[in-house]
């Protein structure tokens, strides 16, 4: 064996390098005139031009509301779900509903949670944390629980 008889195991593959003299003539292969012909162009996408005709904002909608004031998704709890699994006395916050398995977490973070009014509500409950709907505030000061959301 000789350095000189030595092939490579793939063959080196490249492409046909346009517009360099030799025996290509005239357009060299590239057809046109204009900006087609010239090393590095790139024409300006259509699609570009249709949004680019578009106006920006198109009104006052349901889209603007959303940015302007964004949802906030709440995880809801009833009051039956307390009555079943809280003892009298017991402190009821986002943590404790979600150590119970009574709210979910998203992304890691547990979601403000609200009390609802379904249900009924005997057992005196210490709420913190919690947002709360009219009826489930009335009904649980009226079982001699507190509210506060700090």
């Amino acid at each position: 064996m000789q350095t000189n008889t030595l092939k490579a195991a793939t063959p080196r593959i490249t492409s046909a390098r346009v517009g360099r003299g030799g025996k290509r003539g005239k357009t060299s292969g590239r057809g046109t005139k204009g900006q087609n012909a010239r090393s590095g162009h790139k024409k300006r996408p259509e699609m570009r031009d249709l949004l680019k005709k578009l106006p920006k904002r198109r009104g006052f909608g349901k889209n603007r509301s959303r940015t302007v004031r964004p949802q906030v998704i709440y995880s809801a709890v009833n009051l039956s779900a307390l009555e079943k699994n809280f003892a009298v006395g017991e402190i009821v916050s986002p943590l404790s509903l979600m150590q119970k398995k009574l709210v979910n977490t998203r992304g890691g973070y547990i979601l403000p949670v609200k009390i609802l009014g379904t249900g009924s509500l005997t057992k005196k409950l210490e709420i913190i944390d919690c947002f709360a709907s009219e009826a489930a505030s009335t009904a649980v000061l009226a079982a001699g629980g507190s509210l506060s959301n700090t």
